[in-house]
């Protein structure tokens, strides 16, 4: 148990100011997260070190297309999230804590266990992920610092749903971070299948995370019957064209059935399919199909001369033709962060 961040006292509780929940937490009570305790008036993360998932993935898998492309990063999660997506791929670990839990589940680890691991399997990148890394975020905060000083980069795969304060406390660390959209973002959809109240705040975030050079990527999970609507999947790339650049990687995402949703169908291809096409239609220079692996969209391409750039198999890297971050046929400048 570590003392939180990122929190003040109100009368007779605490308020949390971690995510856009903004919790009030009453003596002897938790957040919405089940991870956040006040105990005798502070906050505390119970599940600080707590960690359920480390593994070695290519870069891919989060999927970071423009950001060290071909790398492998150490990738850890903590039980627990702050959404209650009912289709969600791992809720084996993010939606099985109980409200009385004190001892969270997981092997218990430092931030400098985690720097060591990474250079000893001579990994340049560590990323916060497979669960919401908001909800372990003093972990991450303390890995990161570290990280930096060993040289090795930070990202996040999150649902982008922490505050303005959260991203400025970890942008000095944080190199890179793939947002994670569901139905286009779609305000009903989120409060009926995430039990989320308010997107805006997402988009708030990802203006700041662009405010403070963090190198974005964004996905967006195309629910089939109930978030599959192509026009708005368009307003979303118009939305990120605006006001985050025509250059930043946007993925469109077949969804599993899995969790409760179980009755739904995959995606179709031919839908993904419109989805891109309207979404380089709203101006997208890099739109990519995501859980397809060998199709054509999963390559990078250069925007002005068409050269494949990057050729992809699913997670796998079949050839990188570039000349550091330039198209090697017509020298075009692409928006590539090579390590």
């Amino acid at each position: 148990m570590q003392e939180a961040i990122l929190w003040h006292k109100e009368r007779n509780g605490i308020r949390c100011e971690l995510c856009n929940h903004k919790c009030f937490i009453a003596k002897d009570h938790r957040g919405l997260c089940l991870v956040r305790l006040n105990k005798n008036g502070k906050l505390y993360a119970l599940n600080y070190g707590k960690l359920c998932s480390v593994n070695i993935d290519p870069i891919e898998k989060k999927p970071l297309f423009h950001f060290c492309p071909g790398s492998t990063t150490l990738s850890i999660g903590s039980p627990g999230c702050n959404f209650r997506c009912q289709f969600c791929d791992n809720w084996e670990i993010s939606q099985t804590l109980k409200g009385d839990e004190i001892n969270i589940p997981g092997k218990d680890y430092t931030p400098e266990e985690i720097v060591r691991m990474a250079e000893k399997n001579n990994v340049r990148i560590i990323s916060y992920t497979y669960t919401e890394p908001t909800i372990f975020f003093e972990f991450a905060y303390k890995t990161a610092k570290l990280a930096h000083r060993s040289n090795i980069f930070n990202t996040f795969v999150t649902n982008g749903y922490m505050t303005v304060e959260a991203i400025k406390k970890i942008a000095k660390y944080l190199d890179a971070a793939t947002v994670d959209l569901k139905a286009s973002a779609d305000p009903e959809f989120y409060k009926k299948f995430m039990s989320v109240p308010d997107v805006r705040t997402i988009f708030d975030s990802l203006k700041q995370m662009k405010k403070q050079r963090i190198f974005l990527e964004v996905t967006n999970l195309i629910v089939p019957q109930i978030g599959d609507d192509v026009e708005k999947c368009r307003k979303v790339a118009e939305w990120i064209n605006t006001e985050l650049g025509s250059e930043v990687p946007f993925h469109i995402i077949q969804f599993f059935p899995s969790h409760k949703l179980t009755e739904l169908p995959m995606t179709s291809t031919a839908l993904l399919e419109r989805c891109i096409v309207e979404s380089k239609k709203a101006g997208l220079r890099y739109v990519y199909i995501g859980n397809v692996p060998g199709h054509p969209d999963e390559t990078t391409y250069c925007y002005n001369c068409k050269e494949p750039l990057i050729i992809r198999n699913g997670m796998a890297i079949k050839k990188i033709n570039l000349e550091k971050d330039r198209c090697p046929n017509c020298g075009l400048k692409i928006n590539i962060f090579p390590c």
